[in-house]
């Protein structure tokens, strides 16, 4: 991607290790883009000790002041009635009026999408925005949403997430024609919730590339580089694959302790084990795109360290360089216009 300059707000009160990990990860951001220039939105006394720490880069910021502070336990509408000057509402204005491209935040993922939402509004012709993120798979990663957003969902709004997806996929991940896979627990046609039933159909008469239903499994193969569900099915599906994988590195972490020929098996195996590691590190993947929104707009995860913030700020970056709005509404455009669904 050639170099452009892109101004990304940044969320610097939000998630449990702010200001230090977001302005960190900023610094390390900086390396693969290096045009990049953040606006760091909360308490000027917080941000200046963090800034100061940081030396010549803090050229590289600017400050915009916010004089509250959204708490991961708020609800969603108390932060939207109450807490007008946060730096989560603040971050998402700035998107607004233009003086920002992206806005990465990790705070309170439901005042995230409901300030954003209230702020932004959906793009025209989707109903409800999703939340969608990049995990990994056997051939590389796989898109998947709605991943919390809309725990109630018709046969139109999968079709719209359906859409989404495949033009993330195409833009960002470089996929010229993304499979895209209806999340149903199992491939054939008839099965599934009469939601699910009926978005298959309207999909297969569309010009994207459908492959038809599939299950948990395939989202890991990578024989499919879009999976579509609602915002319960994904959820699940996402917090049952987190707790496998920590399960997983549990297992192996004590099968290595269990004597000192397992132990000498680790030494011989730590790089091939520090490979996999790197391979399955949720961090490499933080990041999660709030889809059909009318700006861009990211939510990192809360317990994001330097590391994980940087990617997210990498996906922001992505989503407006590659102006994936404007061409989710470009083919919108084109689907009325053929009549398609």
């Amino acid at each position: 991607m050639p170099f452009v300059t892109v101004r990304v707000a940044l969320d610097a009160m939000g998630g449990d290790h702010a200001p230090t990990a977001v302005i960190d990860g900023a610094v390390e951001a900086l390396a693969s883009h290096p045009d990049a220039v953040f606006i760091l939105v909360g308490q000027e006394e917080v941000i200046g000790r963090e800034l100061a720490r940081v030396g010549e880069v803090a050229s590289r910021f600017e400050v915009k002041l916010a004089s509250q502070v959204v708490g991961m336990g708020e609800k969603p509408s108390v932060a939207l009635r109450t807490l007008k000057d946060s730096s989560m509402r603040v971050g998402a204005t700035l998107v607004k009026t233009g003086e920002a491209d992206a806005f990465v935040s990790a705070g309170n993922t439901g005042a995230l999408m409901a300030t954003a939402r209230y702020v932004l509004k959906t793009l025209p012709g989707i109903d409800r925005p999703a939340i969608a993120s990049a995990l990994p798979s056997i051939r590389g990663r796989t898109l998947m949403l709605d991943l919390g957003a809309n725990v109630d969902c018709t046969a139109e709004h999968l079709c719209q997430f359906a859409l989404m997806g495949s033009v993330y996929a195409s833009a960002v991940m470089g996929i010229e024609r993304p499979r895209i896979g209806l999340l149903n627990i199992g491939e054939e046609e008839v099965k599934g919730n009469e939601v699910v039933k009926e978005a298959g159909d309207r999909l297969r008469r569309t010009t994207l590339n459908f492959i038809g239903n599939v299950e948990a499994t395939d989202i890991f193969v990578g024989d499919v580089d879009v999976v579509v569900c609602d915002g319960f099915v994904g959820n699940v599906s996402l917090k049952t694959s987190e707790g496998v994988a920590k399960m997983f590195s549990r297992f192996l972490r004590e099968a290595f302790n269990e004597s000192l020929m397992a132990k000498l098996g680790y030494l011989l195996a730590g790089p091939a084990l520090r490979r996999f590691r790197t391979r399955v590190d949720a961090r490499a993947y933080n990041g999660a795109k709030l889809m059909g929104l009318n700006g861009v707009v990211v939510k990192s995860h809360g317990s994001a360290d330097a590391f994980a913030f940087a990617n997210a700020i990498r996906v922001a970056v992505g989503l407006a360089v590659n102006r994936v709005n404007d061409r989710i509404q470009r083919h919108l455009a084109e689907i009325q216009g053929s009549g398609e669904g």
